[in-house]
């Protein structure tokens, strides 16, 4: 049997907004900058990085970035949901 569940856009944006926090504070506290980050999970430029954590554009991680954040940060990844 298939189950129907509402999911509000406002609970999605509100996912994604707690992980992009969680990612820009485990971030800092390791000391890592935005330009180390992004450079180490194979992005060129670090305004990825930037417009994820201002929450710009509509700008989100990926099930690959977060995988390599993770690594990066030294952290279990269920630690940026």
């Amino acid at each position: 049997m298939l189950l129907h569940i509402e999911i509000d856009e406002n609970e999605i944006n509100e996912f994604y907004k707690t992980i992009s926090f969680n990612v820009k504070k485990i971030r800092k506290e390791k000391k890592i900058t935005q330009t180390d980050l992004a450079l180490s999970i194979g992005h060129k430029s670090v305004s990825t990085i930037g417009k994820i954590e201002a929450g710009l554009e509509n700008k989100h991680y990926n099930l690959e970035q977060l995988y390599k954040i993770s690594k990066v940060l030294d952290i279990n990844i269920k630690d940026l949901f």
